[in-house]
Order: C-alpha cells, then structure tokens, then sequence
C-alpha cells in the first residue's frame, strides 16, 4: 500500500487568480511565474522543501468545471506518488474509488532561457468520496523542473507543510477512506475524528464545532458545507519574519495564525 506524503495543496482561486496571487505575495511567499496546463488551468506555485501551495484557477473561456463548481478556497490534497499505474491497482485492490491515471503538462521556463514541459499523471479520487475537496495523487514525470522554479526564498521564511486541517460533520468517513489507501497504521482515531500521519506532516479531520473552538473567527465560512479543508499548517524558519511580513497574523497555540478571510479562504498557522 502507498506511504502517505503530501506532494501539494491547493487553494481554488476560481476565476480570480491574479488577485490571490497579489495576496500570497503580500503574505510573503515567493509565487513561479503563471503556469498553463494542457487541461486549460493555470496557476502559481509557492514551492516549498519537498512540498508546494498551489494557487489554481481558470481563465476566460476555459470550461474546467472540477475546478469552478468547487467554492474558492483550500479545497485540494495532493499525495506523492512515484508510479501512478502501480497506485491505480493498489487503490482499486483495497476498494478505493480512483480514477484511472490522467496526463498532462505545461511549459516551464528554465534559468538559461529555455522551455521545457513539466508532465504529471495523477490519479484522482472519486469527489463523492472526498466531499472537503480534491484528493489525488501526482505522479511527477519531471519533479526537476517543478522545484527549478523555486528561485527565492519566501519572505515569511517557510519551508514546508507540517499538515491539514479538515472539518467534517462525520469525521468517520474519511478515517476509513484514508484506512483502506493508507492501512491502519497511519490512522490515528482522535476523540474529535482521527489523524492521517504523511511522513513529517498531519493531516487531522475533526467535527466542526470542535475546529471552530480552535479556529474561532479565523475559521473559512462552512457555507453550507458537512466537509471542507480549513487550515494549512507551514513550517517557517522564523515566527519573527512572519510577524514582519505578515501584519494580519495573531499569536495561536505555539505559532502565528493568518485568518482565512485574509488568505483567500485557507486559514494558514505558522510554525517554527
């Protein structure tokens, strides 16, 4: 069975991707340049160590409807995967409802001037299987040219996802998705849920009520929602450049906290 780790997140900026690229900016990330997919998304990375945030969205005239008839905000988990036909056979194996391999590509304009094509397959899960958002994994066919684009640091200092927060009115249903793609082994049942453990990262499903005590106002609107992704959790190498760049952060648990209404819909905890 695959070893979970998380490859990226994402956060759907639907059709407004140059206003949430402008905001990210502002919170001190350091975004590649504008990406266009053979599938007609487009998007910019805030690349990470081994991980990213993506910022997804479409232009006009683009009909991408996996991506504009989901709400704007965290709404995307992507897992690592090193061979996506081998996955495929394991997920359906173990009564996981994926989609077989998907293909596709965009440019990516390297240091010397030259262009080449960064190619993914993923292997989605079935949405009804994952009301909180897409989940997938990716299968990098040139993980090279993704991290190349990670020229500058980020100004806030991050340097990787340390986990996920999601709300779930019946968080038993995703504990036992994550059981059969994962095994039981890193699937810790929680008094509030469970916690998938992926490598150095959490990924932590929990009833609303109790992430709202948590998250109070910084919580993202639920808009009607039974589940929805809520908060990333990033590994920065100093809270003191956070609290430089990033005026709207407030002092939460061990960390900083940026609310949702301030980052384009994914409330974002910084930790050293």
């Amino acid at each position: 069975m695959p070893v979970p780790l998380i490859d990226h997140v994402i956060v759907n900026a639907r059709d407004k991707l140059d206003a949430v690229a402008s905001r990210y900016a502002q919170l001190g990330f350091t975004l590649t340049p504008r990406g266009h997919h053979t599938l007609g998304s487009i998007n910019n990375l805030a690349v990470l160590g081994t991980d990213y945030i993506e910022l997804l969205g479409v232009p006009p005239g683009q009909e991408r409807t996996d991506v504009l008839d989901w709400p704007a905000g965290l709404n995307g988990l992507a897992f690592k995967t090193n061979d996506s036909d081998v996955l495929y056979a394991e997920l359906q194996a173990h009564g996981v409802p994926a989609l077989p391999p998907q293909g596709f590509s965009r440019p990516v304009r390297l240091p010397d001037g030259s262009t080449r094509d960064a190619a993914f397959r993923t292997v989605r899960i079935e949405r009804e299987a994952v009301a909180a958002g897409r989940a997938f994994f990716c299968d990098h066919q040139s993980p090279e040219l993704v991290w190349t684009e990670a020229r500058s640091p980020h100004a806030n200092g991050a340097v990787g996802l340390l986990g996920l927060l999601i709300a779930a009115d019946d968080p038993g249903d995703l504990a036992g998705l994550f059981e059969r793609m994962f095994g039981d082994r890193h699937v810790r049942r929680t008094a509030t849920g469970c916690m998938l453990v992926a490598g150095l990262a959490t990924i932590e499903v929990t009833t609303p009520m109790a992430l709202a005590a948590r998250l109070g106002s910084a919580m993202p609107d639920p808009a009607g929602r039974a589940q929805f992704m809520a908060a990333l959790v990033l590994r920065t190498v100093s809270l003191d450049q956070v609290w430089a760049e990033v005026p709207e952060a407030v002092r939460f648990e061990h960390g900083l906290l940026v609310p949702a209404n301030a980052a384009c819909g994914a409330a974002l905890i910084f930790r050293e």
